[in-house]
């Protein structure tokens, strides 16, 4: 019996050896099970970044900014927080914002009722653009209509016409037709824009993954599940590309009118963005809400920057959070790495890069470009390099 037990003893040593030992062992096979452990919501995943890099804090912008993307306190309540508007200036002084362009302030009473609120009390501080109305699209005599309340709008002080992505997606006739960017109706509006001098913002498209099946390929799967009909997948709708080849006839057919194409037109494609602003002279860019495409790829937004630095304005599209400008000077202003894009990671689960603009780009982008757009109108006016 004795040699029986110090078997066992023996075989229960060797067993527990070989236990630790598979315990302290380092492996380098996939655990099978590893598929099934993984259940972690893609809501509740929040890594955070173990790379060390020098983070800087710009809490001012280098030279006075006009913002030429906004929403705040506008007539259509796109942006549903109303600010108080003294303390909405304090913020822009704090920050070096000198101006705030609010881009849709409709027309009639409603875009009165934004200047009398915005604008009047508080002199070079907001700009507010006009729409056009799109009930009226079937009405014959519409191309007439829109110009004499274009003409009204800017009587008002209207300063520029903002057309949003409807155009092309959203807007149809009685029939149910989508009516495409560069209906002919819509010429003598571009040509009356031309006439009066004044901008026309327009967005047209929207993030290519928008135009792309909401599944498991899809960069901004997260976005179109909290915002389902930002989807523009299917045969209901056209292409991205489609969609800016018709915006550029409408620029080639008005060469007298400034258009200026927000959201950077087609950002993840930015070759094809300096070959539309190579060929039209009257076009201009705006990057709004587009910090994290651009901020992905510094050095290819960089390269664009640097080429084209007349033709490129500040915008941001964002509300209006002290946060998020200090972001998007952080991005502007330095070479920082590998950080947040403002609103991270809503857009996308990436991070973004710094562009580090040199100074004499820098003051173009954030103010003296849109001044020259909106030179007529003395709001705007630079006077020693500041704007009154």
């Amino acid at each position: 019996m004795r040699w029986a037990f110090r078997l066992f003893v023996l075989i229960a040593a060797f067993i527990l050896i070989q236990d630790l030992d598979a315990q302290t062992q380092i492996g380098y096979r996939t655990d099978q099970d590893a598929d099934a452990k993984k259940r972690i919501l893609l809501k509740d995943y929040k890594p955070e970044s173990m790379v060390h890099v020098p983070a800087r804090s710009i809490t001012r912008a280098r030279y006075p900014v006009i913002d030429v993307h906004s929403h705040v306190n506008d007539a259509m309540g796109i942006d549903e927080e109303q600010v108080n508007p003294a303390g909405l200036v304090a913020m822009m002084d704090r920050n070096n914002i000198r101006t705030i362009v609010i881009l849709t302030g409709m027309w009639g009473d409603k875009l009165q009722k934004v200047l009398d609120e915005m604008v009047k009390p508080y002199p070079g501080r907001f700009l507010v653009f006009t729409q056009i109305d799109w009930s009226k699209i079937d009405d014959p005599g519409f191309s007439q209509l829109m110009v004499k309340q274009m003409d009204d709008s800017v009587a008002r002080g209207a300063r520029g016409l903002k057309v949003l992505k409807d155009l092309g997606l959203g807007v149809r006739d009685k029939t149910g037709k989508l009516i495409t960017v560069d209906d002919p109706r819509l010429d003598p509006i571009w040509e009356e824009c031309g006439r009066l001098g004044i901008p026309v913002f327009i967005h047209t498209g929207d993030p290519e993954a928008f135009f792309h099946p909401t599944d498991a390929k899809n960069e901004r799967y997260e976005e179109l599940v909290d915002h389902p009909d930002w989807s523009f997948h299917g045969p209901d709708f056209p292409s991205i590309e489609s969609l800016l080849e018709a915006r550029n006839r409408v620029i080639a057919r008005h060469p007298r009118t400034i258009f200026v194409s927000l959201h950077m037109g087609w950002p993840e494609n930015l070759e094809w963005v300096a070959n539309a602003l190579a060929k039209y002279p009257n076009l201009y860019m705006e990057f709004g809400a587009r910090e994290a495409e651009l901020g992905r790829q510094p050095r290819q937004a960089q390269k664009l920057f640097l080429a084209y630095p007349d033709r490129i304005l500040f915008g941001s599209d964002s509300g209006s959070d002290e946060k998020m400008y200090r972001n998007y000077f952080r991005w502007l202003e330095t070479a920082d790495e590998y950080f947040d894009y403002y609103g991270y990671p809503e857009q996308g689960r990436w991070k973004i890069y710094g562009i580090e603009l040199p100074n004499v780009v820098l003051d173009k982008i954030y103010h003296r470009n849109a001044e020259k757009i909106f030179a007529q109108f003395k709001e705007t006016k630079p006077v020693n390099g500041e704007i009154h």
